[in-house]
């Protein structure tokens, strides 16, 4: 059983960072595999980007490769979510799920793939 909890939003000003953070509760993330979506007001949740339970595979949304980074820290039981250089487009709540299988797949993976899911954290982009 794992209980995720999903922290780090805020608002900030286009062209910003942010790095929201997916940490357990309850439970042992490092053997999960963790994904992050997002959902803005009025849109399908969509997803972000992926890593593996070692976090040697990453995946991401093409429109977000080089701009977001997922990381983790295995001994703090968090995965990371780095946004830099933010547009309001990116205005959502960010939400962090988790993958007992550990492997991330290519492509979009399914929201059913995932076994917990964290509380959103909202991300706010204005001026």
């Amino acid at each position: 059983q794992l209980r995720l909890a999903v922290s780090g939003g805020g608002l900030v000003q286009p062209g910003d960072s942010l790095r929201v953070s997916c940490a357990t509760s309850e439970g042992n993330l490092s053997t999960y595999a963790v994904a992050w979506y997002r959902q803005a007001p009025g849109k399908p949740r969509e997803w972000v980007a992926s890593i593996s339970w070692r976090g040697g595979n990453t995946a991401y949304r093409d429109s977000l490769k080089g701009r977001f980074t997922i990381s983790r820290d295995n001994a703090k039981n968090t995965v990371y979510l780095q946004m830099n250089r933010l547009e309001p487009e990116d205005t959502a709540a960010y939400f962090c799920a988790a993958d007992r299988r550990g492997t991330i797949v290519n492509g979009v993976p399914p929201p059913s793939r995932f076994d917990f899911w964290g509380q959103g954290t909202q991300v706010t982009v204005s001026s």
